[in-house]
This record gives structure tokens, C-alpha cells and sequence, in this order.
């Protein structure tokens, strides 16, 4: 029997847009649709992913980064969009028709995946963050997060993968361009996470079946995908580590339950391919 296996990819992380595939090689879900539907096509298609196996889109809150091409992208394919009534009201080009709710903390069955929300804490009405899992192997998306609460370390306890906010290196924040107003802002509890608070949850609360973290949401100003990567590989063991670019998509990536890649040096060899995006 092959092991089980799921496929992950970032289709893109930032301010500028964000978009990721999780999936089996039978079913699929987008977290949040930020870009162009014709862009999420295009990286799609570059990378080996096939839309027809997307079932579903779930929506982690209305910012325009987060939403900006699922009108679109749903009619197209008519897919289920999963977003909560609150957000769906707050969110004018969101679309009626196809929308489902789902209440945190309950499973929602998308073919052979089962999607689980959680309420997070930002800066918008009603903000949740997602688990998708296939048989024994789990998937995190945990970005757009003001702080780290009982429930992201929760969840985060069962991911063999995690797509995790890394937005703002400290010192470049506190010495950057920005408002005083909105430096707060971002590091305030409903804003982002910083290199420091999520290097700690990884740190700290990291599960041993962990086989890799993508730094994701990395700011453009406050932020540099080197230095972010460089925080975290010291203390990767056998993690990869990789960093989601706001260029263009991540390479397809493929998790098993209980297995690493068996590559030697897994994540310094994963920064060396990963950064090269930003080139």
C-alpha cells in the first residue's frame, strides 16, 4: 500500500496577496484567494497542481490580500466558498451564492479532507485560522495572527506541516519608515507575528512528526526572507524550513505521515532553494 500523502504548495504570501493549496491526489481546498484568478491558474498550472481537484475555498477574514480574486475564481469553477456570516457581511464583492459558513472548532468535510477553524486573534471581524487534514497527516495555515494563544499552540501540536506567519523582523520594524500608528499596529496583539514570537511557538510547541515549516506573510519592508530564514534554521533539526515569497508560488511539496525527505541537511538545503525566489 503507498503511504499516505498530501501535497502543499504557497501560491502566494504577503500584503500583496495570499492563496495556498492543500490537497490529496484526489481532493483539494485554497485557503484564502488574495491574487488574480488568472494568476492563481497560471501558478497552479506551473507547479503540477490541477484545479479540478480544488473543492472548495475557505476564507480566513475579508482584507483585500485575503480576497481580492475570489469572485472570480469561485464563479469560474463554481466553488464552495466556506466563510463565516460576519466576515461574508463586512466583505461588499464577496459572493452569496456559493457561500457556506462554519463555526469554529467543527470539521467541515470537503470529499476525502476535513477542514477544521479556529477563531485567531486580528484586526478584523470575525478572523479564523484553518487545520486540513487527510488520514493521518495534517496541515496548518496560521497567518494574519496578533498573538500566539492556546488555541494556535493547539493546533499547531498536530501539523506535520504549517504554513506559519513570520511578518516583521523587530528591529527593522521599530527602525523602519512606518507610522508610529501603525508600527503598533503590527505588533500589537490583533496585528502579525513577528520572527521572535513565531520562532518561540516553533520552538516550544513544535510536535516530533513535524516535517516542515513555511515562513509565510513576510513583510516587505519590516522583514527579509534571509534573515527570517536565518532565525529559524539553527534550531530546524530535522525540519525543513522554507520561505512562501510574494512573487510567485513555492514548490509543490509533498507530506508523509512519519517520514521526512531523507535529504541530508533538509533545511539548509530547503533556504537554498526557497530563496532564490526573492532573486
Amino acid at each position: 500500500m503507498q503511504p499516505m500523502e498530501m501535497q502543499i504548495c504557497s501560491i502566494n504570501s504577503g500584503s500583496n496577496g495570499n492563496c495556498y493549496y492543500v490537497g490529496n491526489d484526489r481532493d483539494a481546498v485554497l485557503i484564502d484567494a488574495g491574487i488574480s484568478c488568472r494568476e492563481t491558474e497560471k501558478r497552479m498550472k506551473k507547479k503540477g497542481l490541477d484545479m479540478s481537484r480544488v473543492k472548495a475555498i475557505f476564507i480566513s477574514h475579508e482584507h483585500g490580500d485575503h480576497i481580492k480574486g475570489l469572485t472570480t475564481l469561485a464563479n469560474r469553477y463554481y466553488l464552495p466558498v466556506y466563510i463565516t456570516p460576519k466576515t461574508a457581511n463586512n466583505g461588499a464583492r464577496l459572493i452569496r451564492h456559493l457561500s457556506h459558513s462554519f463555526t469554529q472548532d467543527e470539521p467541515v468535510r470537503i470529499g476525502s479532507l476535513s477542514v477544521t477553524p479556529f477563531v485567531k486573534q486580528h484586526d478584523a471581524i470575525d478572523p479564523h485560522s484553518f487545520i486540513i487534514s487527510s488520514g493521518d497527516i495534517t496541515i496548518g495555515v496560521f497567518t494574519d495572527i496578533g498573538t500566539v494563544c492556546d488555541k494556535l499552540v493547539h493546533y499547531f501540536k498536530q501539523c506535520h506541516a504549517a504554513f506559519l506567519e513570520t511578518n516583521y523582523d523587530e528591529e527593522m520594524l521599530e527602525n523602519g519608515p512606518y507610522p508610529v500608528h501603525l508600527k503598533n499596529r503590527i505588533r500589537g496583539d490583533q496585528g502579525h507575528l513577528s520572527n521572535k514570537q513565531a520562532l518561540d511557538l516553533f520552538i516550544q510547541h513544535r510536535p516530533p512528526f513535524m516535517s516542515h515549516l513555511i515562513l509565510s506573510h513576510l513583510s516587505k519592508e519590516n522583514n527579509e526572507p534571509q534573515r527570517a530564514a536565518d532565525l529559524f534554521v539553527p534550531h530546524a533539526r530535522d525540519v525543513d524550513i522554507i520561505v512562501a515569497s510574494r512573487y510567485e508560488a513555492t514548490e509543490t511539496i509533498s507530506i508523509k505521515a512519519g517520514n521526512h525527505t531523507g535529504n541530508e541537511q533538509p533545511a539548509l538545503k530547503s533556504k537554498a532553494l526557497q530563496l532564490g525566489l526573492f532573486n
